[in-house]
């Protein structure tokens, strides 16, 4: 069976290909997880997140969006010292920070779901390609829905990080032609 190259790097990968990455998601609690897991990826491989992500369910409490908004500056301190997560203080404090602007759109919208897919027209963005080298970045839906949520105060949200995430949660099926995840998706 084909793969996408980058799944075949290590079990977890390959896991996390075939089961999780590139499936539409549209739960607000399971986007924001994906959204800061995304943020603390940023100059560091996937891998390590994903060698991480149990530790990071755990400190974070499940990714609850009511709670990490309202983690105190204990919490805060808590996670800095835990060895199983990214310790990247900005990174922790913009988790917090955006899951009070989850909060806000929640208020506004309805749900977080409905803020984003509104962006593919709430169907995902099906991409032919047949090589990795033919997968960009970002793309103009990226750029657009990364510069509205950083005007709504959103941090750790650039371009690049923003269409990784659309490509995590289904809002873009970039595996390639070839992969098997392909047509199921």
């Amino acid at each position: 069976m084909t793969r996408c190259g980058w799944a075949t790097s290590s079990p977890a990968m390959q896991e996390y290909h075939d089961h999780i990455w590139g499936k539409p998601e549209y739960d607000d609690q399971q986007l924001f997880r994906k959204l800061v897991l995304d943020m603390n990826q940023a100059g560091l491989s996937w891998q390590t997140i994903l060698n991480k992500m149990a530790n990071f369910d755990q400190a974070y409490d499940h990714f609850d969006i009511e709670t990490v908004a309202n983690y105190s500056e204990e919490k805060i301190l808590a996670l800095m010292d835990d060895p199983g997560i990214i310790r990247n203080r900005r990174k922790i404090e913009a988790a917090v920070h955006n899951a009070q602007l989850v909060l806000a759109i929640q208020q506004e919208i309805g749900s977080f779901s409905d803020f984003l897919w509104r962006y593919v027209d709430h169907r995902p963005v099906i991409n032919h390609f047949q090589t990795q080298s033919e997968v960009p970045t970002h793309s103009p839906i990226s750029d657009r829905l990364a510069k509205d949520l950083k005007a709504r105060g959103f941090k750790f949200v650039g371009t690049t990080t923003i269409y990784a995430f659309m490509e995590a949660v289904g809002m873009v099926n970039d595996h390639l032609t070839s992969c098997i995840c392909y047509e199921e998706l």
